[in-house]
């Protein structure tokens, strides 16, 4: 092939997928929080600023997050001062886990740090609770009709651990079961490209702004909520 011969490269359309920033899901007791309530804590919100820092020159066309107070405020940060109004979509909503108190005591150890790093199907449940086809099916619906918009070229998706790892193991074609591979750790970015074919580049995964070594992050997401439940007196057999 002549090296002077043009070609022409393909469009593709930037998405930035981030995790909220750092929450505190049990109280000092150990005792859980409603997921759909608890708010960014002091370090989500330097993580959330760390993340807004990182993203400043990049001029978003839209903006979406899951609903929940977690994702808003983090989407909220990252967007100020940018005159873009965030939509909140209950689709990207975090797997809902079921209640602590069905779960076996001798198997909670089991139920935390499996609940992603085992084999996830379709009728795996989240802590006793949604299914990971559930989740996928909203997910993916939601990525679906955002991906049909051609009126942007550069997404910000603000959501959670579970609907990020969802969104990236669609990307890389691993389904479902690319789930527990892939870890977001608190305040998070991720990004992917989509052409006008619906093929995803995959650039970034699980970038920390404000760790980019991760010295300070240590062990799974679901590992850390663990010992937070634990410190709180809890003790399973």
């Amino acid at each position: 092939m002549d090296a002077r011969e043009k070609i022409e490269l393909p469009a593709r359309r930037r998405i930035y997928l981030l995790r909220h920033g750092d929450v505190a899901y049990f109280d000092g007791q150990g005792r859980p929080f409603h997921p759909g309530t608890v708010p960014l804590t002091a370090a989500g919100r330097a993580q959330a600023e760390a993340a807004a820092r990182e993203l400043a020159a990049v001029p978003f066309d839209r903006a979406v997050s899951s609903d929940l107070p977690r994702c808003t405020e983090t989407a909220g940060i990252v967007t100020a001062g940018r005159g873009l109004t965030v939509e909140a979509r209950p689709e990207l909503r975090e797997i809902q886990p079921g209640r602590l108190a069905d779960v076996p005591p001798d198997g909670l150890v089991a139920a935390f740090l499996g609940a992603f790093s085992g084999p996830v199907t379709r009728d795996t449940r989240f802590l006793a609770g949604e299914t990971f086809g559930s989740l996928a099916d909203r997910v993916l619906a939601c990525l679906a009709e955002l991906l049909a918009d051609r009126g942007w070229k550069r997404l910000l998706v603000v959501a959670h651990g579970g609907v990020n790892r969802t969104i990236l193991a669609h990307a890389l074609g691993a389904g479902l079961a690319g789930v527990g591979v892939l870890e977001q750790d608190p305040g998070c970015v991720n990004l992917l490209e989509v052409d006008d074919g619906g093929r995803f580049l995959v650039r970034l995964v699980n970038h920390t702004p404000y760790d980019a070594a991760k010295q300070g992050l240590e062990g799974t997401t679901m590992e850390r909520l663990f010992l937070q439940y634990r410190a709180g007196g809890h003790r399973p057999r």
